[in-house]
């Protein structure tokens, strides 16, 4: 299937929660883990459905700043992943795809900031795909971040501000609002994801699980989004 088969318009940015990698693996009898690596390979196969379907921006929640609370055997197994990934994450600049990470990089390794940065340089003039990854991110924290930088640059004069320039000040102030956001594994909720930027955002949720969601599974999300009746406010 490609964008010219979808029953609609494709949304121009799509936030994605990939919720699920845990359930998968212990419905398998396989550890926590084995989820996430698989997660993993299915995160770099659905970047290529969303290019091949016509969609502009995607934001990827991978880790959230409340997920280091997890037990430590996972964060680590999941630190090892991450650095297995970001050469995979850096080889998608060759299909120009811009990529940047949203999220507060200080926590991690020096040597994975300093590949993170490598990424975002080598690919900011592609302009084809544009993929966040959103890493160590909150969206309270986005927004608190924002606040701070805010009253440093505007002290005297903060009744000029509007939401035009706090937008500026977030991570993914380059890119429009989402449009959709889809959500896998079944629950119902944001979890601090994309708060200021998915206001007005259609919310499509699935109980298929991250390593089982596929090609035909975003097809059916982003035909339910060319059906939906955006009024933002209006009538």
């Amino acid at each position: 299937m490609s964008a010219k088969e979808l029953t609609g318009e494709p949304p121009l940015h799509v936030g994605v929660i990939m919720d699920g990698n845990g359930r998968w693996a212990k419905k398998r009898g396989l550890p926590r883990t084995a989820g996430h690596s698989k997660g993993a390979k299915v995160f770099k196969s659905i970047v290529e459905d969303f290019r091949a379907l016509g969609v502009k921006y995607v934001t990827f929640y991978a880790f959230s700043t409340e997920n280091w609370k997890r037990p430590k055997e996972e964060v680590n197994a999941l630190m090892e992943l991450l650095d297995k990934y970001l050469d995979d994450i850096r080889s998608m600049a060759q299909k120009n795809t811009r990529v940047f990470f949203a999220g507060d990089k200080s926590a991690f390794s020096e040597d994975m900031q300093r590949r993170m940065t490598d990424i975002e340089q080598v690919s900011e003039n592609n302009d084809g795909l544009y993929i966040c990854v959103a890493l160590n991110y909150g969206g309270r924290d986005e927004i608190v971040r924002a606040a701070k930088s805010i009253a440093s640059k505007y002290s005297s004069a903060l009744d000029t501000v509007g939401e035009e320039e706090f937008g500026r000040e977030l991570y993914t102030c380059f890119m429009p609002d989402v449009d959709l956001i889809i959500r896998t594994g079944g629950e119902q909720r944001l979890s601090n994801f994309l708060i200021w930027q998915s206001a007005y955002a259609e919310l499509y949720f699935t109980d298929v699980l991250w390593p089982d969601f596929n090609r035909k599974e975003l097809a059916a999300a982003l035909d339910w989004y060319s059906q939906r009746n955006r009024r933002f406010g209006g009538v």
